[in-house]
């Protein structure tokens, strides 16, 4: 297992050390991730499609996804109310950026197609088999894996690219602490959850790291323990950025860190846009660090705890 840890990490490490400056070349990055996801989130769909009992593995799925969030979301919500009511943090009046996207439905929107595109792999892996085009079952874990790896480099080459220095990230002291009180509050979560879902302590960790970084979580734990896992870390992740968009609006100004710390690692990407919207520019910088803060932790820490 810690071979395949090192294996894994190699090409995040590598992205990371892989210095871009031109526009366009991070422009075609961003947009290999964004394809990188969607066809390993296909083929994960297919891989589901290949299980005995699909319907029967589809229940446990979604029993122990809505598990792990209830635990750990009312775990996230109390550090985090906890947090705003000491904190000085407040959001601004100040305006939106002039290019900021503005509708939240949009965002809510592109968040549930990354679950389409599970459910029309599925579906399709179904199909095949119906057909008895097995082929397709058996080539869409090795895709799966050589898929990760490239996403793994393309994501390690956007963290390093972002625009943001490590020293300027790890001064940011609300991003800092934000960030640090959703990773420790969902790590108890996922402790807790464990016996529940009938895992082990660091499966369970290791279901509860992905800090709400759904398109990745679901990918790295199902690569380690198995579809139906993974399945249940990518729903679980999802429900948590799904649920960052009505609280958002709603918070913010009430419980700052609450309203941008919730969204977990998300806040540097998708739901970055509804805080800026909702909580002005002064909000942008510290959800940008609580999400790269969370967004880097978030792989190795999976890797880590699933090499035990």
């Amino acid at each position: 297992m810690l071979a395949g840890l090192l294996l894994i990490l190699l090409p995040l490490i590598v992205g990371y050390l892989v210095p871009v400056r031109h526009s366009g070349v991070l422009a075609m990055i961003d947009r290999g991730v964004n394809g990188s996801v969607y066809v390993i989130l296909f083929l994960m769909g297919i891989s589901l499609a290949g299980l005995e009992d699909l319907l029967g593995q589809l229940s446990q799925m979604s029993g122990q996804a809505a598990t792990l969030f209830a635990i750990i979301t009312p775990l996230n919500l109390i550090a985090l109310a906890w947090l705003s009511r000491r904190s000085r943090l407040r959001a601004g009046q100040s305006p939106r950026l002039p290019d900021a996207p503005t509708s939240t439905g949009a965002a809510f929107l592109g968040s549930l197609s990354l679950a389409g595109v599970v459910i029309l792999g599925t579906l399709f892996g179904a199909a095949a088999g119906h057909w008895g085009a097995g082929i397709v079952h058996a080539w869409s874990e090795p895709l799966a894996e050589w898929a990760l790896y490239l996403l793994l480099a393309l994501i390690g080459c956007q963290l390093r690219n972002s625009g943001m220095p490590l020293k300027q990230i790890l001064l940011n002291r609300h991003g800092l602490i934000i960030a640090t009180s959703v990773a420790l509050s969902s790590l108890l979560g996922g402790l807790l959850a464990a016996p529940l879902l009938d895992l082990r302590w660091n499966e369970g960790l290791a279901m509860a790291a992905g800090f709400g970084w759904y398109s990745l979580s679901g990918i790295l734990i199902g690569d380690q323990l198995g579809p139906v896992l993974g399945g249940v870390a990518f729903f679980n992740d999802l429900a948590r950025e799904l649920f960052a968009f009505l609280l958002i609006p709603l918070l913010i100004h009430r419980a700052t860190p609450l309203a941008i710390g919730y969204g977990g690692a998300t806040s540097m990407d998708f739901t970055l846009p509804v805080i800026q919207q909702h909580g002005g520019v002064a909000c942008v910088p510290i959800a940008i660090v609580n999400g790269f803060l969370l967004s880097l932790l978030s792989p190795p820490l999976i890797l880590l705890l699933l090499s035990f």
